[in-house]
């Protein structure tokens, strides 16, 4: 779990909430048809924009700004120079047993490709492929919540132009002006909270995420086309350790 997420959800929706309640009622603030506008109207507009399976598909996109499951650089590098160097003692083929503890789909991937004997030309054009498509999909999630993050604020404007009808309509009536300059101006309030505390912050998150996969994508390929290659364990240490920040390095002398 992305404990930085969380505490931000909660430490800006909380005090958004202390702030309201410390001037009036909470009630007040909950307005049905506001609701109605900005998060119906966001829902609606992403669908007319996007395919319905990807629309669908943001809530696993989503997760991942709450769940983040990437292994950690040092360790990934540990297990490489493991890997290197049973290879070098014993053969490329003593990699082969080890496939199937291997929980990481695209490194198991990378050490079968290696195991069978493909040219590392051939390894390297497989496995950059799938990062290519990986960066697409992470793309195309970030453009959807960054999407209902530009959606949110300008149905809330809609529905304050909305309320400001409903409230012209009906000046010769008191007791309904009320209402409508309430559906007028938590509509706005609404979709600035959920651009501003939601989709945007979410989107950038996700952006973060992707470049950290990425990152270790690209390590995990240039371990295997190294080992592929036959490099000296220590060679590829030192290249692995060039994708961290120099306190972060290890090294296994």
């Amino acid at each position: 779990m992305d404990l930085a997420t969380i505490i931000g959800i909660v430490l800006s929706m909380g005090l958004v909430l202390s702030a309201i309640l410390m001037g009036s009622s909470l009630a007040i603030f909950i307005s049905v048809p506001s609701a109605l506008i900005v998060i119906g109207g966001t829902i609606g507009a992403t669908l007319v924009n996007y395919p319905l399976g990807q629309v669908l598909g943001v809530m696993g996109v989503i997760k991942k700004t709450l769940f983040s499951s990437l292994d950690d650089p040092g360790e990934l590098i540990a297990r490489f120079m493991d890997y290197a160097n049973r290879a070098r003692r014993e053969g490329i083929l003593s990699l082969e047993p080890l496939l199937k503890e291997i929980t990481d789909d695209y490194l198991r991937k990378g050490l079968q490709l290696t195991v069978d004997g493909l040219e590392p030309q051939t390894i390297q054009e497989v496995l950059e492929t799938e990062v290519q498509y990986l960066e697409q999909r992470h793309e195309g999630g970030v453009e959807i919540v960054a999407a209902m993050g530009a959606y949110a604020p300008a149905l809330g404007m809609i529905g304050t132009v909305v309320g400001l009808v409903q409230m012209l309509q009906s000046m010769s009536d008191p007791s309904s002006i009320g209402p409508a300059m309430a559906v007028a101006l938590l509509t706005t309030l609404y979709g600035a909270i959920l651009a501003n505390l939601v989709f945007n912050p979410m989107s950038g998150k996700l952006k973060t995420r992707s470049r950290e996969e990425v990152l270790l994508r690209e390590l995990i390929l240039e371990g295997i086309l190294a080992i592929s290659k036959g490099e000296n364990p220590r060679i590829i240490e030192e290249k692995l350790n060039s994708f961290l920040p120099p306190k972060s390095r290890r090294s296994s002398d």
